[in-house]
């Protein structure tokens, strides 16, 4: 988890259908551990729950906690891939982050489960 920021999953509302939660924001920053300066991505989180779901507000407040964490990207896709799938125990989930470019080299990580 990120700065104390707890994820929140309530209950699947219909969890006899199998239907997909798609939750995106471009807001999801962080810091690279090698020159400390800011990266910005997009992260997209794609799901088919099966009986829990994420609560929105701690999904949000979860991300911002990457805001002064240094990481790289693939560490970043990959926790938040493990975090909600810890949590929400999906029938598969997949965590899209697209990076601004910087330096030049523009980056997408996928990272999916099972």
């Amino acid at each position: 988890m990120t700065d104390g920021q707890v994820l929140v999953a309530i209950e699947n509302p219909k969890p006899g259908r199998d239907y997909t939660v798609r939750c995106s924001t471009p807001e999801l920053t962080c810091n690279c551990p090698v020159t400390g300066q800011p990266d910005f991505a997009t992260v997209t989180i794609e799901y088919v729950p099966a009986e829990l779901i994420v609560e929105l507000k701690s999904l949000k407040l979860y991300l911002w906690g990457y805001r002064n964490q240094g990481a790289y990207h693939e560490e970043i896709t990959n926790r938040i891939l493990d975090d909600l799938a810890g949590l929400l125990k999906p029938k598969s989930m997949t965590v899209t982050t697209d990076w601004y470019v910087r330096g030049g080299i523009q980056t997408t990580v996928v990272a999916a489960h099972p």
